[in-house]
């Protein structure tokens, strides 16, 4: 891992009037093209590319499975996970579906589901171990586990970029990942673990709800000394997936291969992966906004604008496969359409018709 953050630097920012002088000489009123404009922006920063192509893009999605589904506060039991998994291998899950619409690989990646999955055909197998512990009772996992999860998304990455990718995107599997995806950000942000904790996948009775705020808020005191680094914060309250989602993102930026930030889980993984590489933050796109409350609040922290605002909640990388499209959309702006210097049409004032009216 430390070769991979040795690799990571902030952004080339003296480039950006060069960038923004090209996105205005476009045949177009200036900022005409709104949110367009500024992806293509952020991934011709991201990139280093000052004529970039749309190129392969893939999603990896990583699974793993949560021992604290023992407190019975998920709408399934683990065994969904596998079940889950052996859909997206047959093709049949959502993120399937819309991978194939958009046009994007997909790598499935068992990092600690609690299942055998030998037998399954096309699955990358990187289990770790069966499963994390309870998090109101133990460590999720050990921090030596952490950095081999984490390294196992900078594997990816690095496989990513070999392989000629030029647009990644976190996804995950994993019953009851959304309540350490909340306990990561309460104590990471930090913020309160009721502004971040929302109804996941299943229940919606306030009850319920409160319950699963009560067993963060116990796990957060159980490993209160862990929560100021961000790693052993990941190994205390994590997931494998979770952990495997930030080795993605640090593996994206040390490899200038921008990475589309799924929902609230992936969420929390580029979050730790951001508080031990800042300059992270500058190969993210966030898809969408989710449901889960606590995404918002993400968001707003990192100071990343969702392309998307769909209601979307399902997980696996189903946000992040459609936001692309729209990313795509932005680098054939810049890369294809024609300026005004070289179609010889004279560059018109501001909120000013680019043609005039014949």
């Amino acid at each position: 891992m430390e070769k991979t953050l040795d690799k990571i630097r902030f952004v080339d920012r003296t480039r950006v009037p060069e960038i923004k002088a090209h996105l205005d000489d476009l045949t177009k009123p200036q900022g005409s093209l709104g949110a367009l404009e500024k992806m293509a922006l952020r991934y011709v920063l991201a990139s280093g590319e000052l004529n970039p192509k749309v190129g392969a893009k893939r999603v990896c999605v990583f699974a793993g499975d949560h021992g604290l589904v023992e407190e019975g506060l998920t709408f399934s039991g683990q065994e969904v996970t596998a079940q889950v998994v052996r859909n997206m291998l047959s093709g049949g899950a959502g993120i399937n579906v819309f991978s194939r619409h958009v046009g994007v690989d997909v790598e499935i990646v068992d990092v600690g589901v609690a299942t055998d999955l030998s037998d399954a055909d096309g699955l990358i197998d990187r289990k770790l171990q069966w499963g994390t512990q309870n998090i109101r009772k133990k460590p999720a996992m050990s921090r030596e586990t952490c950095l081999q999860a984490i390294q196992v998304g900078i594997e990816r990455a690095e496989k990513a970029a070999s392989d000629g990718i030029r647009l990644l995107a976190t996804g995950e599997m994993g019953i009851g990942n959304t309540t350490p995806s909340s306990a990561l950000m309460a104590a990471l942000l930090p913020c309160a673990v009721s502004e971040v904790t929302g109804p996941g996948a299943g229940f919606h009775e306030p009850g319920l709800l409160a319950e699963k705020v009560k067993l963060i808020e116990d796990a957060l005191a159980l490993h209160a000394d862990q929560l100021s680094d961000s790693i052993a914060a990941l190994a205390a309250v994590g997931g494998l997936e979770i952990a495997a989602m930030c080795g993605l993102c640090l593996g994206g930026a040390a490899h200038r291969v921008p990475v589309v930030v799924d929902g609230f889980i992936a969420s929390a993984a580029a979050l730790v992966a951001c508080r031990i590489a800042p300059a992270v933050a500058d190969y993210l796109f966030l898809s969408h906004e989710s449901a889960e409350p606590g995404h918002a609040v993400f968001a707003r922290e990192m100071g990343l604008d969702p392309i998307l605002h769909l209601g979307l909640r399902l997980g696996e990388g189903t946000g992040a496969v459609l936001a692309m499209t729209l990313i795509d959309a932005s680098i054939r702006m810049y890369s294809e359409m024609a300026t005004f210097s070289s179609a010889r049409i004279a560059n018109p004032p501001l909120n000013q018709r680019c043609f005039p009216v014949l």
